[in-house]
């Protein structure tokens, strides 16, 4: 790592101390579609642990610098690293030695519940979902309370209580407690200099008849997926082929469907989340075939990254186990690119591996993709009956 610049005092931005702010580092704002920071600088080839995703314009602290990414200092302890093209240099930010929250409102319209909380400026955040009980936590960087009432009207239905903790002098954590166990989902965003947390509420009706699904048949266009092992099918032939059959049953439920590509076109993975974004739908459903150097590995396996969202995917790969497939297990904390959203539900499905003999015999018959979408509608049929029974 390059040291570009000298860094002697950690307290002179983002915290609770006033401290003579220091010049010696770059300042600037978060920029283009979907900013995020990462942990550190692990990489893989999905890219490395994503800490969260940011709204623009927030404001950063740069310290260092690699080839790729800006370290940034969020607090007094506290660091990440965000991409070059998410920064955009702004000389003309004044740093202040701390920054202050203001009062709380909690409410609700037709359809979501905010949170929303007034700062002195647009800084950083990231959220975690808890399960058991069900909650919300984020941490806003770099802000000292000065919360001295929260409003809570009757309009909010999905939040149960609305509350904050100052676990350091500069970091400030939101928790909000969920009524119902399953998370569906939530987004982060400014409005002005107004942090708003907004909520989605449990479903009235969890039935398909009254459920938006979208399904995303992975790769396309000029992404040929993974090859089969003996007859080199491309993979996003038959990823779209075992989606259009989800499609199709799911039809037959009556649900309201999604499908981000009906065709063998190239969609990266930006376009697909701001579509899918636009869509709003209650869950995603992500259609995929894995791969291996090991022939001899097979199943089938599901995918997720946020703990609130796993129940979806045990119940779709439990009811995959019934097609006789070898179990490669339940995944979590995948960092996907279609798993990063928190707005929804989502569930990756690796159907099965296309680099092992008798998983590519299976993939290439049209009753197996059939019987795939039979067995993840049923899974997802499941899910909604467990939840009816869970409320917090």
């Amino acid at each position: 790592m390059l040291r570009l610049f000298q860094f002697s005092c950690l307290l002179g931005c983002f915290s609770g101390f006033a401290q003579p702010v220091q010049n010696n580092y770059l300042k600037g704002k978060t920029t283009g579609p979907l900013p995020y920071l990462e942990y550190g600088l692990g990489d893989d080839r999905l890219g490395g642990a994503k800490m969260t995703y940011l709204d623009t314009n927030v404001v950063l602290k740069v310290i260092d610098s690699t080839r790729v990414d800006y370290e940034v200092q969020l607090s007094k302890n506290h660091l990440a690293y965000l991409p070059k093209s998410n920064f955009k240099k702004d000389s003309t930010i004044k740093i202040q030695p701390y920054y202050l929250t203001s009062n709380w409102l909690v409410n609700g319209d037709d359809k979501y519940d905010y949170v929303s909380i007034t700062l002195d400026e647009r800084l950083p955040y990231r959220s975690i979902q808890q399960i058991n009980p069900s909650r919300i936590i984020v941490d806003i960087f770099g802000v000292t309370s000065n919360t001295n009432w929260i409003t809570q009207r009757s309009t909010a239905k999905e939040i149960k209580n609305a509350y904050y903790e100052q676990p350091e002098d500069d970091l400030f954590r939101v928790i909000i407690e969920l009524n119902h166990a399953q998370h569906w989902g939530y987004s982060i965003y400014y409005q002005n200099k107004k942090l708003v947390i907004k909520v989605k509420r449990q479903p009235e009706e969890l039935d398909l008849k009254c459920l938006k699904v979208a399904i995303d048949a992975g790769h396309g266009g000029t992404n040929n997926g993974a090859d089969g092992v003996t007859t080199r099918i491309a993979e996003k032939k038959y990823t779209l082929l075992i989606a259009k059959e989800l499609g199709k049953k799911l039809l037959e439920e009556n649900a309201s469907v999604f499908m981000t590509r009906e065709k063998d076109t190239s969609l990266s993975m930006l376009e697909r989340t701001e579509m899918l974004k636009k869509q709003d739908p209650d869950f995603l459903i992500s259609i995929h075939l894995n791969s291996s150097d090991n022939d001899t590995i097979k199943g089938v396996s599901t995918y997720y990254r946020y703990i609130g969202f796993r129940p979806l995917t045990h119940y779709i790969l439990k009811n995959m186990l019934d097609l006789g497939l070898k179990e490669f297990g339940n995944i979590g904390n995948f960092n996907f690119s279609l798993s990063g959203p928190t707005d929804y539900p989502n569930c990756l499905v690796e159907v099965a591996f296309l680099s092992n003999k008798e998983d590519e015999q299976l993939i290439l018959d049209p009753e197996f993709h059939k019987a795939v979408a039979t067995q993840i509608t049923a899974g997802i049929k499941e899910w909604l009956n467990a939840c009816k029974l869970n409320k917090e």
